[in-house]
């Protein structure tokens, strides 16, 4: 269970006992706890919420897990999930609630799609559903073997030049329950540049990707197939072929000028429907997952073939884009041409982020008026560096009586963080808010008066090659800025300028400079000023796009001004 949705369950006990016959136990299975709480009065209307713990679940077995959800107190039980096409082994929560349906059982997504779930049915239809996907499955990553194999050797596709302004964006992977984050802020700042560039920029997706609002882009859904969420991983995988085969069917009556796909690891229909097309493919590479999963996550199973599926997107597209310096060195030795890579670090939509956004309503909220705030907007990443943050939020609230601290976002540092504050006793003056929309938080960014990006090295001593969205974002806010002096941090920021850059990972160094600022609201307005200035002459979306466009254009790959 993520940390998000932990939280959601640790609830103070209720006053008064629920009814039985009005009430739905919900087994929470989604990434996002606060959108799923906000959606489920709708999506359960009229029942009572009891809230079932997954870790009260998980130690128990197959069958002990059964017999605690057949002997909870309710009318109805529910499995909430994020998306029913993208879910990983729905197979499994099937089975579980088919076990446990001694009253009526389903399985809900967010938007509101049901399964209902029986013995009979799942004896009837839902096992032999898992076993043609099973040999579906198979079959699929036969083929998609067999075809990264051919594409690793295979020369490279020398397409025409685009001539026209089409620009289609390929995002393959799975987006259900994700809202908010550095993946949802390059995906929309990217299709709003090349707009303002004079593209016409229209989506691919397996399914609508934050951020985009209704009628910005046209925005075409390829959902995954149900039927082979059979395994960890094999849905993405087998993703690729479905993908590519309706892409094309889209494709085929209105062929774009341009392929642009963000790296999907489990993904090369980019690379297949650039070929087919005959039209030039921009990669746009943040990363070696098979590396992130191996630091930040879980490590991919078939991992010759994921390392596999990287090869051939590198190899084949006629330009990788990369967001950092120590990125474009990771491909260039992984046998990239250095003339097919260029370097176009996040950027920011100045007016979006700036100055006069409004946060009164965001501080009154959270009770933080009259109080100099310092804040962190990020997903919890081990590289956010949100612990180095906590502690050093405990150094200043001990000293400062006038500071506050505010936490927006979610992850799988959260946890740890709170824990930090908690044992130094200032956890009261701490504010979490949970994930917030993408669209929320410029809002958020301006109820703080610092804005703080912590970020540490990589653990096992590599190169630190991101690029942060929110560092771009602080910047336009035009508030004051305190951040790790770590690689293209520290070359984007100029210290004592646009920021006060500390050691990463140096939390006295960090609450010192965070003292210094609470104190000084004329140096904070100083470094505001001059990072937002920074920001809209250096660091916009647009002017990522047109270097993107003018660098095609000077590889021959686009014709037209």
């Amino acid at each position: 269970m993520t940390g998000a949705a932990a939280r959601l369950h640790d609830r103070p006990s209720r006053e008064e006992p629920i009814a039985p016959d009005r009430t739905a136990a919900v087994v929470l299975l989604t990434r996002d706890a606060s959108e799923a709480g906000r959606l489920l009065p709708g999506l359960l209307p009229g029942r009572a919420i009891l809230d079932v713990r997954r870790d009260r679940l998980a130690g128990a077995g197959p069958w002990g897990a059964a017999s605690i959800l057949r002997s909870l107190p309710c009318a109805e039980l529910v499995f909430l999930i994020d998306d029913l096409d993208t879910h990983e082994r729905l197979w499994r929560v099937q089975a579980l609630g088919a076990a446990a349906a001694a009253r009526p059982t389903s399985v809900i997504d967010l938007q509101g799609r049901r399964l209902r779930l029986s013995p009979g049915r799942f004896l009837g239809r839902d096992l032999p559903r898992l076993a043609a996907g099973l040999a579906a499955s198979a079959g699929a990553l036969l083929r998609t073997s067999a075809r990264v194999r051919r594409l690793a050797g295979s020369p490279r596709h020398r397409p025409a030049p685009a001539t026209t302004r089409r620009v289609v964006y390929l995002r393959t992977d799975f987006w259900a329950g994700i809202r908010a984050g550095g993946s949802v802020g390059h995906t929309a700042g990217v299709a709003s540049g090349l707009a303002a560039a004079g593209c016409d920029v229209s989506f691919i997706a397996s399914g609508h990707p934050g951020a985009i609002g209704a009628g910005r882009h046209e925005v075409q859904v390829i959902a995954p197939r149900r039927l082979y969420n059979v395994g960890r991983e094999i849905a993405a995988l087998t993703h690729s072929l479905h993908f590519e085969r309706r892409a094309a069917e889209l494709l085929a009556a209105d062929p774009p000028g341009l392929l642009y796909q963000r790296f999907d690891p489990a993904n090369h229909a980019g690379v297949a429907l650039a070929r087919r097309l005959d039209v030039p493919l921009v990669l746009e590479f943040n990363g070696s997952e098979v590396w992130i999963a191996d630091h930040w996550g879980r490590p991919l199973g078939r991992r010759s073939l994921h390392e596999g599926i990287e090869t051939v997107n590198l190899r084949h597209a006629d330009l990788v884009s990369v967001v950092s310096g120590p990125l474009r060195d990771d491909v260039v030795a992984r046998g990239v041409d250095p003339g097919r890579v260029v370097v176009l670090p996040n950027g920011v939509d100045p007016e979006c982020y700036h100055p006069d956004v409004d946060g009164s309503e965001v501080r009154r909220r959270l009770g933080l008026d009259g109080f100099v705030v310092c804040g962190f907007i990020g997903t919890f990443g081990v590289w956010h560096g949100a612990k180095v943050m906590a502690a050093a939020a405990a150094r200043v609230l001990a000293a400062r009586p006038q500071a506050r601290f505010l936490f927006v976002g979610d992850g799988v540092e959260r946890g740890a963080a709170e824990a930090i504050l908690a044992r130094a006793g200032v956890l009261d003056r701490v504010r979490f808010t949970g994930l917030v929309a993408q669209e929320e938080g410029p809002r958020h960014l301006a109820a703080m008066d610092i804005l703080v990006a912590p970020h540490v090295p990589n653990a096992d001593g590599s190169r630190f090659f991101g690029s942060p969205t929110k560092l771009f974002e602080y910047m336009a806010m035009g508030r004051a800025i305190v951040a790790s002096r770590l690689e293209q941090i520290g070359e984007v920021l100029e210290g004592d300028r646009t920021a006060l850059l500390v050691l990463p990972g140096d939390e006295a160094a960090l609450a010192a400079a965070l003292l210094r600022l609470v104190d000084r609201p004329d140096e904070r307005e100083r470094l505001g000023r001059a990072a937002r200035s920074a920001a809209v002459a250096n660091h916009t979306w647009e002017s990522r796009a047109r270097a993107l466009l003018s660098r095609l254009r000077d590889m021959g790959l686009l014709r037209w001004s």
